[in-house]
């Protein structure tokens, strides 16, 4: 089996587990993996879910947001105790270790915006999570710098679904990428322009 036709299979079992009667337990769970060696986002399950449930929406955001950095720190742990053993394959199997190696260089002076940057776009988290442990990156930065990232993602997602409906998950769904982006530079511009002031 191709490697695209084994994410398709996840990413089909994943949607599937979003109507489950306990999606909200296999969202954590989705949530959780993902941040240290999962190829699917929790996106693809908190989208359906606050559709169906636009009451729980702030619920479910917290949930992603709460997972998400719970399973940055096994990516931490992976690069900081196992990076061989473990983090080189899984780097490897997904074709990261080019990438990885790239960041690692400037990692340590500019870890917290990797860390967040990552958090909110569609940058796998995974690789910033386990170059952060090789690096040995300072763990209330990461910690901090993770908890932003991934709450304003998740809490975007779930304001805007919960104001727009199935509307905004087609307008989301089609433009992740440079949304995220977006923001991203927006903020990166709004404290570049505090810093010069």
């Amino acid at each position: 089996m191709s490697f695209n036709k084994l994410v398709r299979r996840i990413y089909d079992t994943v949607i599937n587990l979003s109507a489950e009667r306990n999606a909200a337990f296999w969202l954590f769970v989705v949530s959780f993996v993902e941040s240290s060696f999962f190829p699917i986002p929790p996106d693809i399950m908190l989208i359906p879910m606050i559709l169906a449930t636009p009451k729980k929406a702030w619920k479910l955001a917290g949930i992603c947001t709460l997972a998400s950095v719970l399973g940055a720190y096994l990516g931490y742990v992976i690069g900081f105790y196992f990076f061989q053993l473990i983090a080189e394959p899984i780097l490897n199997f997904y074709g990261y270790m080019d990438k990885f190696l790239s960041f690692k260089n400037l990692y340590n002076q500019y870890g917290a915006w990797f860390v967040f940057g990552a958090g909110i776009t569609p940058f796998p988290y995974k690789i910033i999570t386990i170059l952060s442990g090789v690096v040995h990156l300072n763990l209330a930065v990461f910690t901090i710098s993770s908890i932003i990232a991934r709450g304003l993602r998740f809490y975007l997602i779930a304001w805007l679904l919960f104001a727009y409906g199935e509307k905004m998950k087609k307008f989301i769904e089609k433009n992740l990428g440079w949304l995220s982006c977006l923001f991203l530079a927006l903020l990166i511009g709004g404290f570049l322009i505090i810093k010069i002031f």
